[in-house]
């Protein structure tokens, strides 16, 4: 036990995370992922509603990702003066605009239309919810307040998607839009009521791009980011068919329910650890991913295996959006508003290229391909993760210069 409390960091009782404010942001992030994930739950309703196939209707996914990896660094310069509460009220009417159009139209274009809008929505909202985390919080507790905010993406993934996908054969998939529609409204009220504002950069502080991108260290945590989102991508889409190949595809649901667990504990994990042990955790994200990758490649036809490797899967993914917007931050300093955005375009990029490539490797090679990729995707991240010490992901005694 007294191992344990010296491995969290100290905090005074003046120093508390701003808890109502942070829900703003939670809440903001789970609205985030389940609009981009929902469709995937509702898929079989929502395409005969639109009169089209399951393939057509789940490009609703990509444009959502596409749309985010185009908008969110134009955008972000173009805002970059804005009060951050505005920017993240703005987003949110997006969200709230797109969805309801979602909920009734029965056109296929016109959802085409609304998810892009959504999908450019996510990229401002991702933008800010690293920084607005920090920068309303005790140094203290920055990395838990980020955790916090960041734990919005598992719970929709393992919580939101379920049970929007259970409302939508019950009541309908455009009775689920529209109470995406009303959460958003009440958000909206919450923000703007409990979200301390903060403010924006002048145009002239903001680093070009080209300049920004030659911090040291920077380049390698957008590429780790890129690299690990495009592995967890493959296997999270395409989890279904690689069961099936082995025999399990009726556990599919089970697995991904494990998967989900773990990665709720992970978050919370994350947030106890994050202030004082960056480095070691992101050894162990990446490291927990390669393994269960290895193992799934290796040993995908024993159920306890595929159960274990989910598990381990889930503890190394729940944080991970924590661990490298947090090295992404520290890399980048007064410049974090503007080196957020393109990670965020590396995320995305990683999410659409994973639905590719997952999708071309399951058709030309099959799905023991697709673990294999993964695997060697995953373990070049370790590698490059433990290498790169001294500036992208540097330990307690190595600091950036």
């Amino acid at each position: 036990m007294t191992k344990l409390q010296d491995a969290l960091p100290r905090v005074s009782q003046r120093e508390r995370l701003p808890i109502s404010a942070l829900i703003a942001l939670f809440t903001a992030g789970f609205i985030t992922t389940l609009t981009e994930a929902l469709p995937a739950g509702v898929l079989p309703q929502m395409s005969h509603a639109l009169g089209v196939s399951e393939s057509v209707a789940g490009q609703t996914v990509t444009i959502y990702a596409l749309a985010t990896m185009l908008t969110a660094i134009p955008v972000s310069i173009a805002t970059t003066s804005w009060p951050r509460r505005r920017l993240l009220v703005f987003a949110l009417a997006g969200f709230l605009v797109a969805n309801l159009v979602t909920a009734v139209s029965l056109d296929y274009a016109i959802t085409m239309i609304a998810r892009f809008i959504a999908g450019a929505a996510s990229g401002v909202t991702w933008s800010l919810l690293g920084g607005y985390a920090q920068r309303i919080t005790p140094d203290a507790l920055k990395g838990r307040a980020m955790a916090f905010a960041f734990a919005g993406t598992p719970v929709a993934l393992s919580l939101g998607v379920p049970v929007g996908a259970i409302l939508g054969q019950r009541v309908g998939w455009q009775v689920t839009f529209g109470l995406m529609t009303v959460l958003t409204g009440v958000l909206i009220v919450w923000t703007l009521w409990k979200l301390p504002d903060v403010s924006g950069q002048q145009a002239g502080e903001r680093l070009p791009l080209p300049h920004l991108l030659r911090i040291k260290g920077l380049r390698t945590i957008l590429l780790v980011t890129g690299v690990y989102v495009l592995a967890h991508t493959i296997l999270y889409t395409y989890i279904a068919p690689v069961l099936a190949g082995v025999g399990l595809g009726d556990q599919v649901q089970w697995i991904l329910l494990d998967f989900g667990i773990t990665s709720i504990v992970s978050i919370w994990l994350t947030g106890l650890f994050v202030d004082r042990h960056h480095r070691r955790l992101v050894i162990l994200s990446t490291g927990f991913f390669a393994a269960a990758a290895v193992a799934l490649a290796l040993w995908s036809m024993n159920p306890i295996v595929d159960y274990l490797a989910a598990g381990v899967w889930g503890l190394a993914f729940g944080g991970a959006a924590t661990l490298f917007q947090g090295a992404l931050m520290a890399a980048s300093r007064e410049h974090a508003d503007a080196a957020q955005p393109p990670q965020v375009t590396m995320w995305n990029g990683g999410i659409g290229l994973g639905g590719l490539i997952g999708g071309l490797l399951l058709a030309g090679l099959g799905s023991e391909s697709l673990l294999i990729a993964v695997a060697l995707l995953v373990v070049s991240t370790v590698v490059v993760v433990i290498s790169a010490r001294g500036h992208a992901f540097p330990g307690p005694g190595d600091r950036r210069l």
